[in-house]
C-alpha cells in the first residue's frame, strides 16, 4: 500500500461494516515517487507514527472524524505508551482495483466496486506558503492566490489565505486536477466537505507548529468514506505529509528531495524524463524506464537526518520521545546538507 508504511490487516473491511487493521513504520523513505529507496533512516518510523499519533488526537479534541484508534499492540492512547511507538491502529475500508487500461483509469469501476464504504482515491493538499520549486507556481500567476507580484520571486512566498487542491492517490504519476475532475473522482464523498476537512486539519497543525516554534507550509490529507461520513484516513502532519520550517530551514523530507537534488542529479533527471516518457506511452509504471537508480545517502546525511526526524518529533510534541540532540542544533546539521 506504500513504500515506507506495512499495513497489516487484522479483521478485512465489508460493503457495510468497516474493519480493523495497522500501519507499522518503517525506517524507509521515498523521494520523487521512487518507492523504497536503498537504504534507512534510523527511527524515523517511530518519529513519524509519534508525531501522527499526536496529530490524530489533536483532531479528536476539535471533534474531527479520524480512523485512528490508538498506538501499540493495545492501541492504547499516546500518553500511556512506554516508548515512541510505531504501530498505529486504524479503522480499515475497502480499497479497490483501480483498472489501468488503454491509457486512462477507470474510476466508475472502481466506486462500482466501493458501493458505501472506500478510500477516497484523492490527495487533498493545502499551502500556506509557496516555496521556490513548488508544482503551484507553474499552475498559475501570484495574482491567482491573492499574492501582489507580477512574477513568482526567488523566495517563498506566504499565501494571505490558505489553498487547497486534489491531487490523484493511486495513479502512477499523481496528477493534480481541477475542482469537477476531482468530484467525479471523488464518488459519493462531497467534495465541499473534503476542502472544509482539509482547512481545518491544515489549521490544527499550523497552530501546534506554531506553539512549538515551527512554520506549517503545506500538506495533505486522505479520507475515507463510510455511509456518508467522511473521515481523515492514513496519517496526519508529519515530516513525510507536510513541509515545516524552523528557525528559515526545512525540516521535513525536503531535506532529503534537494539533497538529492544537488549530489546526484543524473537520478533525478532520469527520474524526470521517464515519468515523461510514461506519459506519452500511455504506460503506468515510469520506473522500468528510468535509465538510472539512486545511490544511498552517505552516513553523514543519514545521521543527521535521523537526528531531525526524532528532535523535531521531541519539539513538536513537547516530549522527549527520543534520546536526540535540541532541534536548534539538529537543523544545525542538517542547513548545508
Amino acid at each position: 500500500m506504500t513504500s515506507v508504511k506495512e499495513f497489516r490487516v487484522e479483521r478485512e473491511p465489508t460493503a457495510t461494516t468497516t474493519g480493523r487493521g495497522r500501519f507499522a513504520f518503517t525506517d524507509d523513505y521515498s523521494v520523487f515517487d521512487w518507492g523504497q529507496m536503498p537504504d534507512q533512516i534510523p527511527d524515523k518510523g517511530r518519529s513519524l507514527c509519534t508525531m501522527g499519533a499526536f496529530n490524530f488526537e489533536l483532531l479528536e479534541d476539535e471533534g474531527v472524524p479520524t480512523h485512528y484508534r490508538g498506538v501499540g499492540p493495545d492501541a492504547v492512547p499516546l500518553a500511556e505508551a512506554d516508548d515512541a511507538p510505531r504501530e498505529l491502529a486504524i479503522d480499515l475500508v475497502q480499497v479497490p482495483d483501480l483498472p489501468f487500461e488503454d491509457g486512462t483509469y477507470d474510476y466508475d469501476a472502481y466506486h462500482a466496486a466501493a458501493g458505501d464504504n472506500y478510500l477516497i482515491p484523492l490527495e487533498i493538499v493545502f499551502r500556506n506558503t509557496v516555496p521556490v520549486g513548488s508544482s503551484l507556481r507553474s499552475r498559475g500567476d501570484p495574482s491567482d492566490y491573492g499574492v501582489d507580484y507580477d512574477s513568482w520571486p526567488d523566495e517563498t512566498v506566504q499565501l494571505p489565505e490558505p489553498v487547497v487542491e486534489f491531487s490523484t492517490k493511486y495513479e502512477e504519476q499523481d496528477r493534480y486536477l481541477d475542482r469537477a475532475a476531482a468530484d467525479r473522482i471523488a464518488g459519493a464523498a462531497d467534495i465541499d466537505a473534503l476542502d472544509d476537512l482539509a482547512r481545518t486539519v491544515n489549521r490544527v497543525v499550523t497552530e501546534q507548529a506554531s506553539r512549538t516554534g515551527f512554520v506549517h507550509e503545506d500538506g495533505k490529507i486522505e479520507c475515507l468514506y463510510d455511509d456518508g461520513t467522511i473521515a481523515v484516513a492514513d496519517v496526519v502532519g508529519t515530516f513525510d505529509e507536510n513541509r515545516f520550517a524552523y528557525d528559515r530551514q526545512e525540516v521535513s523530507k525536503e531535506v532529503v528531495r534537494q539533497y538529492y537534488k544537488r549530489a546526484h542529479p543524473e537520478w533525478v533527471e532520469a527520474v524526470s524524463e521517464a515519468k515523461a516518457e510514461a506519459d506519452e506511452r500511455g504506460v503506468a509504471d515510469w520506473r522500468e524506464l528510468c535509465s538510472v537508480s539512486p545511490d544511498p545517502l552517505p552516513s553523514s546525511v543519514v545521521d543527521a537526518v535521523a537526528e531531525m526526524y526524532a528532535a523535531g518529533a521531541n519539539a513538536y510534541t513537547a516530549e522527549a520521545w527520543f534520546d536526540a540532540p535540541r532541534i536548534d542544533d539538529a537543523v544545525d546539521a542538517v542547513r548545508n546538507l
